[in-house]
């Protein structure tokens, strides 16, 4: 079975799918938790949206995950705010870099108000098996033509039982048919409980990730992190959660690029699963590899690396 989903900038399509490389999902455009961020974007400050676009593309990420949701000091109302900001940010982060979004928001106005600005065709993030966010998003899934996020937890909140969970995401993919969305736009989201609250977190997911794809057909995401949160040493524990989902069939996770050890194990998977010809990609990370042993950071090799391919036209810039 062979399962794509297809996502586009203006000049750019990544394909997330069962034979493709893993799909890196920058996460680090989202205010949630950031202190600092959330008071730059509510002053109109985006220094550090740049810097974040800019950095997570050169190390790696193939799709930028864009979230505005800023709860504003001065109007505490998101569905007043969060759209507007949507617009900028998505507006920002198109002029900067070429590669598809990820538009996130739990509030529809947001989410239509980045469908609007979005070149190409983005993934929505998200919806889940809640009645109500069926009813207003998968429409707006229909009229956009764009694939989405489905998380796997619904009216009764987030069943520590994995059966359950699967469940929920066959309803999503069933009533996404009804709206006439095919199963390849479905991206699941199966829900990673962290290992150090449930001993067994690792071992649900991947046994949900493959029966997600041997009985409903989709691809799959993830938060990453979310497996080490509470842990010393998360970095370690995340290196060696993304190969072992990769092995399980996981497409694609919502991840931090700028984390050398990881964008590792993910580009080992990506050679051991034969997702590499020629392990060009895993030779060329190697490169910046051994610049961070000379002393660079890994964000400052990566871009240089970047840049230097873009200049043997290895990759495409945006005109303008």
């Amino acid at each position: 079975m062979t399962t794509r989903t297809v996502l586009e900038s203006k000049s750019k399509t990544v394909t997330i799918g069962f034979d493709e490389p893993f799909c890196v999902i920058g996460e680090r455009i989202n205010p949630t938790g950031r202190k600092k961020l959330a008071a730059e974007l509510e002053a109109g400050d985006f220094s550090t949206v740049e810097k974040d676009a800019i950095e997570q593309v050169a190390c790696g990420a193939m799709v930028l995950d864009v979230n505005a949701g800023v709860v504003y000091n001065s109007n505490p109302n998101p569905n007043e705010t969060e759209p507007p900001l949507m617009r900028k940010v998505i507006e920002l982060v198109q002029g900067l870099v070429d590669v598809p979004l990820c538009i996130d928001s739990s509030v529809p106005g947001a989410l239509e108000a980045g469908l609007e600005m979005a070149e190409g065709r983005p993934l929505v993030n998200s919806v889940t098996g809640e009645e109500e966010k069926l009813e207003v998003i998968l429409p707006l899934i229909k009229k956009y033509n764009v694939p989405v996020v489905a998380i796997s937890n619904d009216d009764t909140g987030i069943s520590e039982d994995p059966e359950v969970r699967f469940l929920v995401a066959k309803k999503i993919v069933e009533r996404a048919a009804d709206f006439g969305i095919p199963a390849h736009d479905i991206v699941v989201d199966p829900l990673v409980m962290p290992v150090g609250a449930m001993a067994s977190a690792g071992q649900q997911v991947f046994a949900l990730v493959r029966k997600l794809r041997e009985e409903l057909g989709v691809n799959t995401t993830c938060g990453a992190s979310n497996i080490s949160f509470g842990l010393p040493n998360r970095h370690g524990v995340n290196a060696a959660f993304l190969p072992m989902a990769i092995g399980a069939g996981m497409t694609s996770a919502i991840m931090n690029p700028i984390r050398q050890v990881e964008m590792e194990a993910v580009k080992a998977a990506n050679l051991l699963m034969n997702h590499d010809p020629n392990g060009t990609a895993w030779i060329s990370f190697a490169r910046v590899v051994d610049a961070v042993k000379e002393g660079a950071t890994f964000a400052e090799a990566a871009k240089a690396s970047a840049a230097a391919g873009s200049g043997r036209g290895g990759r495409r810039r945006r005109r303008g």
